[in-house]
């Protein structure tokens, strides 16, 4: 194997992870909605790709061309009491997380049953070993992949084809929610703000965070791993939560 495609890699784990497969001899095709110069080593692939629309999906695929591992790695996220949170928005956030990762899966399923061979990794987080607050909307969306991702495994196993799951824990440098149009301020109501307060207090001083490389490596590992292994936490914050569960 050695094509990979990568959803949402204008930031965050889906750039460190193209530019770690690409140091590594791969042919990287890097997606993202609004293609930008300078971002990737030359030699990598950049395409549009908006994962909620069925004909940019479709061209992508096309133009990528065979496709040895896909990465589902496009998300946006919210943090705030569910109360407050818009259901337009909640909405946005399946279309992105949920829906956009199964129409990519099943836009590759195709050419990888035919050749009985490739790897797909689905992208979730650390939400989905413990339960925590102020991010139930986005949690949701998540645990959704999660329990697509092992149904799917069975399926595709029959075929030669494996399914895993990366599950990053917390990190600050990401632009998890940088893409809403509300504040963090709105998201939290006065009735919330002490319940709130050492929550974001915790946020502000984590005792374990989780890099981009983490997650580079933890894809790194589940698209070589050849065995029937399903979740790959990344991160030591992620993997202390993956153990005490």
């Amino acid at each position: 194997m050695n094509i990979i495609l990568i959803t949402g890699a204008s930031s965050g784990y889906g750039l460190e992870t193209a530019r770690h497969f690409h140091a590594r001899g791969w042919t990287v095709i890097a997606t993202m909605r609004t293609p930008r110069e300078g971002l990737l080593p030359e030699g990598v692939q950049v395409l549009p790709l908006d994962v909620t629309d069925p004909a940019s999906i479709g061209a992508a695929i096309e133009a990528a061309g065979p496709i040895d591992v896909l990465v589902n790695n496009a998300g946006i996220g919210l943090v705030g009491a569910f109360e407050a949170a818009p259901m337009d928005y909640v909405r946005k956030i399946f279309e992105t997380n949920t829906f956009g990762t199964m129409a990519m899966v099943q836009a590759v399923i195709p050419q990888m049953r035919a050749r009985r061979s490739g790897v797909i990794v689905n992208v979730t987080s650390s939400v989905t070993l413990a339960p925590m607050p102020l991010a139930a909307a986005y949690t949701a969306s998540k645990q959704a992949v999660e329990g697509f991702s092992g149904s799917l495994a069975h399926e595709m196993a029959a075929f030669g084809v494996q399914v895993k799951l990366v599950e990053p824990g917390y990190a600050p440098t990401t632009r998890f929610a940088q893409n809403i149009d509300f504040s963090i301020e709105e998201m939290i109501p006065e009735p919330y703000a002490d319940f709130a307060r050492p929550i974001f207090a915790a946020f502000a001083n984590p005792q374990l965070t989780t890099k981009e490389s983490d997650v580079a490596e933890a894809v790194w590992l589940a698209a070589h791993d050849a065995s029937d292994r399903l979740h790959y936490p990344a991160g030591p914050d992620a993997v202390a939560l993956a153990k005490s569960g």
